[in-house]
């Protein structure tokens, strides 16, 4: 029988593993019963269509609010929404000091500052090889390349011994926003044995190894200097390192420099205060835009993923005042596709054609690469750290499933595959899972936060499918009714097949559907209502084949 006094160290995520984004991840060391933990990352992902109005989708975290004394600190590994887009919501619910690096703090400064109401976090900052302290864990912060300023893997060491929680990381021996991968780092870690390495498997189907971001630079610099007319560059908001190669190739190939998207102002602003953008000539302002010849123009703008309020789909529907692109010009996706997106970029690419802008896509030329790393250089980090447990993380069933063989066969020992949810024991004895956290979604949905029942999502996805009937009916002293009920249908058709008005069916079945009832059986009116609500969806159902939501209100 387990001593329930033994202490343990455990992983357990609540988000990212079986899924792609909304990463957060639990570490917990002691007895099952005692147990302190320290939460790694808090992002989120975005809604898809099947969430009509929903801004955010963030992950549940009821088991760490009913553990609050437990929770030591959140560490955050690097600034994309993935991994810290959920703080300034699910902090006031934690409220616990929090770690994360000079871009990461900076980013969050300047995202509070601009959503009234959003808390003020505790932040110590943390910098490359620095280590700190949360509750039971020694945390050292050791530099990788990715697609983004300062991105951290992190060596969290407890009694039970030291885990490598990766982060998003790649390895790019040429890197535009240095450092290198600390692969010496890496490699001491190894000699002093790592117990477990939770890896990024994003890039796990993919042989090879990841380009260089400055094979990509050459690629856009190429694009740049062939164009004709105006170019525009489309990418991920927070990549400094592809921002800064655009406005290199543009200056170097004597044009000016315009940036169009709010949270890309805002990363440049951030990024500008930390000397990430310098020995560049100052960007242009909207304002100048027709002062510049289309030949010495390159814009570069939001927009990637199809964002319908982004500057590139104003753009693509001829919507911004002073800004418009013209045939011959060509706009440039330096970004990845994240599933789910294809149809909403693909409407964006479409309306610019149909402007005569040329699409210049990875397909084309070099202009993206992955900031994550593929399966040679998984082999590399497997090789420098030497795991005994290999624990794939970050990607849906197949880049996981694809990661733990890739791992297997490489010589780790034990290979854990785990979900959200999964409590992992890593030590003692052999990895194994021990337990189930709740864990799932909520929503943020304007000022709201809640799940699907709670925000009203279930039902809002029901009206945009078969829409909304409200009626009024009113009754005299008699249980007679008092003149015709009064019907408004929100999104129900017009007219049946055979061009009778749907309304008037419906009117007709409610008033059917009263006189049908017995007068002294009226004075139930939550009878009365449930008979004309059925009624008023068989009418609608048998004319259409739907049935719409109902609503009834009866008075006397």
């Amino acid at each position: 029988m387990a001593d329930i006094n033994q202490p343990e160290l455990v992983f357990a995520p609540l988000g990212g593993v079986g899924e792609i984004g909304m990463n957060l991840a639990l570490y917990g060391y002691g007895p099952a019963e005692a147990r302190e933990w320290v939460m790694v990352d808090c992002g989120v992902t975005f809604a898809g269509p099947d969430l009509p109005g929903v801004d955010l989708v963030l992950p549940d975290i009821r088991f760490v609010e009913e553990n609050l004394g437990s929770l030591k600190g959140i560490v955050i590994t690097h600034a994309h929404e993935d991994h810290y887009g959920a703080l300034l919501d699910l902090w006031p619910r934690l409220r616990v000091q929090c770690w994360m690096t000079p871009f990461t703090a900076g980013l969050l400064q300047a995202k509070r500052e601009s959503e009234p109401g959003a808390p003020e976090i505790p932040v110590t900052v943390y910098r490359a090889g620095e280590k700190f302290t949360v509750g039971p864990f020694s945390i050292e912060a050791v530099p990788v390349a990715h697609s983004i300023p300062e991105p951290m893997s992190l060596a969290i060491t407890c009694p039970a011994g030291t885990v490598i929680h990766t982060g998003d990381w790649k390895i790019d021996p040429d890197p535009e926003l240095g450092p290198v991968i600390d692969e010496p780092r890496f490699r001491a870690l190894g000699d002093a044995g790592v117990l477990a390495l939770v890896c990024d498997s994003t890039n796990a189907l993919r042989e090879g190894e990841s380009p260089s971001e400055q094979a990509v630079g050459q690629g856009i610099r190429k694009v740049i200097e062939e164009a004709k007319g105006r170019v525009a560059v489309t990418s991920f908001s927070s990549n400094v390192a592809r921002i800064r190669l655009v406005a290199e190739a543009a200056r170097d190939a004597g044009r000016e420099v315009l940036v169009l998207g709010r949270s890309m102002k805002r990363v440049i602003d951030v990024a500008s205060e930390l000397g990430y953008m310098e020995n560049l000539p100052p960007f242009r302002h909207e304002e100048e835009y027709q002062l510049i010849p289309r030949e010495k123009l390159v814009v570069i703008c939001t927009g990637s993923q199809g964002e319908p309020r982004a500057a590139l789909a104003k753009l693509a529907r001829n919507e911004m005042k002073t800004l418009a692109l013209s045939p011959g010009d060509a706009v440039i996706f330096s970004s990845r596709t994240i599933p789910g997106n294809e149809k909403a970029i693909l409407e964006i690419k479409n309306l610019l054609i149909d402007q005569g802008v040329k699409i210049v896509e990875d397909s084309d030329a070099l202009v993206h690469v992955s900031g994550h790393p593929r399966r040679s250089e998984l082999r590399k980090m497997y090789e420098w750290t030497r795991p005994k447990i290999g624990v794939p993380v970050h990607g849906e069933a197949a880049h996981l499933v694809a990661h733990g063989s890739l791992m297997a066969t490489s010589g780790i020992g034990h290979v854990a595959q785990v979900r959200n949810g999964d409590v992992l024991r890593l030590w003692p004895g052999d990895p194994e899972i021990i337990d189930r956290l709740p864990f799932g979604r909520i929503f943020k949905d304007g000022y709201l936060i809640g799940d699907d029942q709670a925000m009203g999502i279930r039902d809002r996805r029901k009206l945009s499918y078969v829409g909304h009937v409200a009626v009024n009916v009113v009754l005299d002293q008699k249980y007679e009714i008092a003149g015709d009920p009064d019907l408004v249908a929100i999104g129900v058709p017009e007219a049946d097949a055979s061009g009778e008005k749907l309304e008037e069916l419906m009117l007709d079945a409610a008033v059917g559907a009263i006189e049908s009832i017995p007068r002294p059986r009226r004075r139930d009116l939550d009878l009365l209502s449930e008979a004309v609500r059925r009624a008023v969806r068989g009418a609608a159902n048998e004319a259409w084949g739907k049935k719409p939501i109902v609503t009834v209100f009866v008075t006397r």
